[in-house]
């Protein structure tokens, strides 16, 4: 009973909002930062969003870290990746895939997987294309006031990413959000922000 109560204890001290089985973790490979990529100019001026994917190319575990670590990683200064306002790092990043659920532990460059199950599907009620990307993050916070503007500077880093390696990506409000706040458990003070799909294009569709 007290093991209990400490690992519930312990897992809202970290902020991940549910216990995880120890059992349930995948390591990440650690994000290769020596790689040549297009210059930043460059990579704007390409940028776009792509919505028709191809299904049966899946994301490796090497860039599937690579693409976690540039939304919201921490980097050499032991700060994150993008800029958070009093450097609360109140955001949270989560990857949904056909296995489950699984919460983005950057200090220990790990997936904790907090549910079994398949919530691709609240996010693809409107639009079926999303149902072949093989990557989905949602971005959530607790933090009303900055917390969209800490999802958008990590959603653009990974179409900064994804440009860089011939990915293709878009962002997406179209989700059901209180589906997915209740599949993600989330606290009550805690919201859903945004959808975004990663994966190689089939052909492009882009935007904006």
């Amino acid at each position: 009973m007290k093991k209990t109560i400490f690992s519930t204890l312990l897992a809202a001290t970290l902020g991940i909002g549910a216990s995880v089985n120890a059992a349930e973790i995948k390591k990440l490979p650690q994000p290769d930062l020596s790689q040549a990529t297009p210059s930043l100019m460059e990579l704007l001026n390409t940028r776009q969003s792509t919505r028709i994917y191809d299904k049966e190319k899946k994301i490796d575990d090497q860039t599937l870290s690579e693409i976690l670590w540039s939304a919201y990683g921490m980097n050499k200064n032991g700060k994150r990746t993008i800029a958070t306002a009093r450097n609360e790092q109140n955001m949270k990043v989560f990857v949904l895939q056909e296995d489950g659920i699984w919460f983005y532990n950057a200090n220990e460059n790990q997936l904790e997987k907090i549910s079994d199950e398949n919530a691709i599907g609240y996010t693809a009620e409107q639009q079926k294309y999303v149902l072949d990307a093989p990557l989905h993050l949602i971005f959530t916070s607790s933090d009303s006031h900055w917390g969209h503007d800490h999802a958008g500077s990590a959603y653009q880093n990974v179409y900064l990413y994804a440009t860089a390696k011939g990915l293709a990506t878009v962002i997406r409000g179209l989700i059901d959000v209180n589906a997915l706040h209740k599949a993600l458990k989330l606290n009550d003070n805690e919201f859903v922000i945004v959808h975004q799909t990663v994966g190689y294009a089939k052909d492009t569709d882009s935007e904006k």
